[in-house]
């Protein structure tokens, strides 16, 4: 039999590792960079053209960091990626030049200006709203001197927690193949979600977050949905929620697993403490039940076509599994 190829050899398994990071220790730098990812993603919102439930505007987890991916302008694309490994912002144009970004305590303001001098630079020609959404009180960005805290190993662990709770939401997102968002990051909130969907309509969302347009609440939920995320709230290290627009009967009751899980009447949403997985025997299996469960919850009590909806993403394995040799 032929020697497989050695890019077909796969390496040990390691046992992923999920990192500590007690929000209390890190909520001034939370909160800076959570102004600087808005700024981010709002430099993605003014090229981007709209994609349902404004998936054009998120981030996206990479092996470095937060990455915008490719975003759309006159003279090609770019892209900006917060690199918490070099601790830089850096921003990419398809024309080859690039500039950086000191990832360092300083004031939204002082991050607000020099990002901006970046894209002009490239040639990237950006005006964005001067003022952050979600988030009571909203500081104009130009004016913002309060947040300045920047925890580098902070920030590098928060970036390692979401890579984690990626690679399992990502896997979970395989076996839905009805309309699912990517498993994304969301700067107004500050959440990594990932978003199923039934395929029907749902009631207009009555909107009411703070600092931003009912209208925009309306366009994300304008699907009946069951969606889940991380973030960096709800609990000690954080928390993972889960959640259905419009809510059916009976979902706060639905069993979930694993039995630290458990329906928040304050949040509207089943939460699961980060610290709850990271402390597991098997973290990766308790947040794989507490993912699928959930959205038993919703897709059961809501009555969902699930037999169309959901499929095994291993339903091909045995023939992308042969190798070379075997054939």
């Amino acid at each position: 039999m032929a020697t497989p190829h050695p890019s077909a050899r796969q390496d040990p398994p390691v046992r992923a590792v999920w990192p500590s990071l007690r929000v209390a220790d890190w909520t001034d730098t939370r909160d800076t960079l959570h102004m600087w990812t808005q700024i981010v993603g709002k430099v993605r919102l003014a090229h981007a053209p709209l994609i349902n439930h404004w998936w054009q505007v998120t981030l996206y987890v990479s092996p470095r960091g937060l990455t915008t991916g490719p975003v759309p302008c006159p003279s090609g694309s770019f892209d900006i990626e917060f690199d918490f490994v070099d601790q830089v912002l850096r921003v990419r144009s398809s024309s080859g030049a690039n500039r950086v970004v000191a990832l360092r305590p300083r004031t939204v303001a002082d991050f607000y200006r020099h990002t901006m001098d970046a894209l002009a630079e490239l040639g990237i020609e950006t005006r964005i709203q001067n003022q952050p959404n979600e988030v009571d009180p909203a500081i104009p960005f130009t004016e913002d001197d309060e947040h300045a805290a920047y925890d580098p190993e902070a920030a590098r662990l928060f970036w390692r927690q979401l890579v984690q709770a990626d690679r399992v939401m990502s896997e979970f997102r395989s076996h839905f193949v009805g309309k699912v968002s990517p498993v994304h990051f969301f700067w107004g909130a500050m959440d990594l979600a990932c978003t199923r969907f039934s395929g029907r309509s749902a009631p207009a969302h009555p909107g009411g977050a703070p600092n931003c347009g009912d209208w925009v609440m309306v366009e994300g939920y304008s699907r009946e949905l069951s969606s889940c995320g991380f973030w960096p709230g709800g609990g000690e290290e954080g928390a993972f929620y889960a959640y259905a627009y419009p809510e059916p009967a009976g979902f706060a009751e639905h069993p979930v697993r694993p039995a630290q899980a458990y329906y928040s009447q304050t949040n509207g949403q089943f939460l699961l403490p980060y610290e709850a997985v990271r402390t597991a025997a098997d973290p990766d299996r308790a947040l794989t039940d507490f993912l699928h469960s959930t959205y038993e919850a919703a897709a059961d009590r809501a009555g969902w076509d699930r037999a169309s909806l959901e499929d095994d993403p291993g339903r091909w394995a045995h023939l992308r599994g042969r190798s070379v040799g075997e054939r």
